[in-house]
């Protein structure tokens, strides 16, 4: 269980929540800074029941509100872009979600009409400064993290795999390394008295 305020939600209600992560965010960005939601909503001119309901995570903030939350909390650009994205905003997940609801309308109806998903890939890179791995029986899946200014951990990315394709991975990443290490890094010998 989790909660803050008032409320309380179990674990399985987080599933059921569209934005918990950027609600539970906002809310604590607002209680690291002392503030109460009457101080927070007048600052960026809503309703207290309408930032409310954004921290709960029942309601996503229209952009325009958002980047005066972002502003308001004066947060530093890695920890704004992450806010923005656990939004939805310029990420797939606003696709993801409409795509998952028209496939379980799909089988609901009991239609056998194929459902054909196009989806663009992010090219971005996601830098991260940690990294926590797990194995288990389905194989391995490692999570990467971003410290923030006020050192709290937010995750960037998680990425399952097999052992196998772990192992190619890893045989990949160590490969990298040599090359970025003795490829950039090669130091040349001194010219001698016969060249």
């Amino acid at each position: 269980m989790f909660g803050g305020g008032d409320t309380i939600y179990q674990m399985s209600d987080a599933k059921n929540i569209p934005y918990h992560t950027l609600g539970k965010h906002l809310r604590y960005l607002r209680e690291q800074c002392k503030e109460s939601v009457a101080e927070v909503s007048g600052a960026v001119e809503i309703d207290e029941q309408h930032l409310e309901r954004i921290e709960s995570g029942h309601e996503r903030p229209a952009e325009e509100i958002l980047l005066l939350l972002i502003s308001h909390f004066n947060m530093q650009d890695q920890e704004a872009v992450q806010l923005w994205e656990l939004a939805g905003y310029d990420s797939d997940d606003a696709i993801r979600t409409k795509t998952e609801e028209m496939i379980q309308e799909t089988i609901a109806n009991g239609s056998n009409k194929p459902v054909v998903v196009v989806m663009g890939v992010d090219a971005r890179a996601l830098y991260s400064d940690s990294v926590e791995i797990a194995a288990d029986r389905a194989g391995v899946t490692m999570q990467f993290g971003q410290k923030t200014s006020k050192n709290q951990q937010l995750p960037v990315a998680k990425v399952g795999m097999s052992f196998e394709q772990a192992e190619k991975v890893l045989h990949e990443l160590q490969m990298a390394l040599l090359r970025g290490k003795y490829q950039f890094g090669q130091k040349q010998l001194p010219p001698t008295a016969d060249s």
